[in-house]
């Protein structure tokens, strides 16, 4: 990128991330310092990770790696978002692969997602990156439930319960509850917002409708991750978080 364009992004996303500022100070929410760090090291992240993605689609077989180490990645995000240790972290990893590989083996499988790493790679990243927000949404309402309504789970322990059985209704919500942004946010997709694949294409040169048409797959592929992904670790984790009540202090 040439010079003058480096230095116009810098001082605009400066001047971006000063408006953030100031309406955190302004309202006293206080963050400012979160918001600064959050905005730096996504600009650094992202500048590494275009240069490790361009050196990638020259190496088709870095593609396998570079995905796993996104899994990995996925999951210790959203194990640490639910807060209760490392025990859940296999729960999680399995949560985000099954939701990830189910839409990425339909959508290659029919044809609509070549098995090449410029299509492959950024589409399976968004599903990934959808399949561990559900895992971290479902995890952090099945713990709060779990430890806000553990005397009603205790009683189901008591009766000869399972662990499973004991939170299944608990369970059942958090999944639902999981997916309510990837519902409003697919309901709403071109009415609200511009969905960012969408908005990448046009800017890229891409007509509407071939806009229009790869969203449609993103979003419908991000639904079904999520939704795979929360009934999986909701399945998984609930026996771990009915085995001890979750501390109260956790995140």
């Amino acid at each position: 990128m040439p010079a003058p364009e480096v230095l116009r992004l810098a001082g605009t996303t400066a001047l971006l991330l000063l408006v953030a500022v100031a309406a955190a100070i302004g309202a006293r929410t206080g963050g400012v310092r979160d918001l600064v760090v959050a905005v730096v090291r996504g600009a650094a992240q992202l500048a590494l990770v275009a240069a490790v993605i361009g050196w990638v689609f020259r190496h088709p077989g870095a593609v396998a790696p570079y995905l796993l180490v996104m899994v990995v990645v996925a999951t210790a995000t959203a194990t640490r978002r639910i807060g209760h240790g490392r025990t859940l972290a296999p729960h999680v990893a399995a949560a985000v692969v099954s939701g990830a590989a189910v839409v990425v083996v339909v959508a290659v499988g029919t044809g609509e997602v070549p098995l090449d790493a410029p299509t492959l790679l950024p589409y399976a990243a968004q599903v990934i990156g959808g399949a561990m927000v559900a895992a971290a949404l479902a995890g952090q309402r099945l713990r709060d439930d779990v430890r806000d309504r553990w005397d009603e789970v205790e009683g189901w322990l008591a009766l000869g319960a399972q662990p499973g059985q004991a939170v299944a209704p608990l369970a059942r919500r958090a999944a639902a509850r999981a997916l309510v942004p990837a519902v409003d946010q697919t309901r709403s997709a071109g009415l609200v917002t511009l969905p960012g694949a969408f908005v990448g294409l046009l800017l890229g040169g891409a007509s509407p409708w071939q806009a229009a048409e790869l969203q449609v797959l993103v979003l419908a592929g991000m639904l079904a991750a999520e939704a795979v992904s929360a009934a999986v670790l909701v399945r998984l984790a609930g026996p771990v978080l009915a085995a001890a009540r979750p501390r109260p202090g956790a995140p």
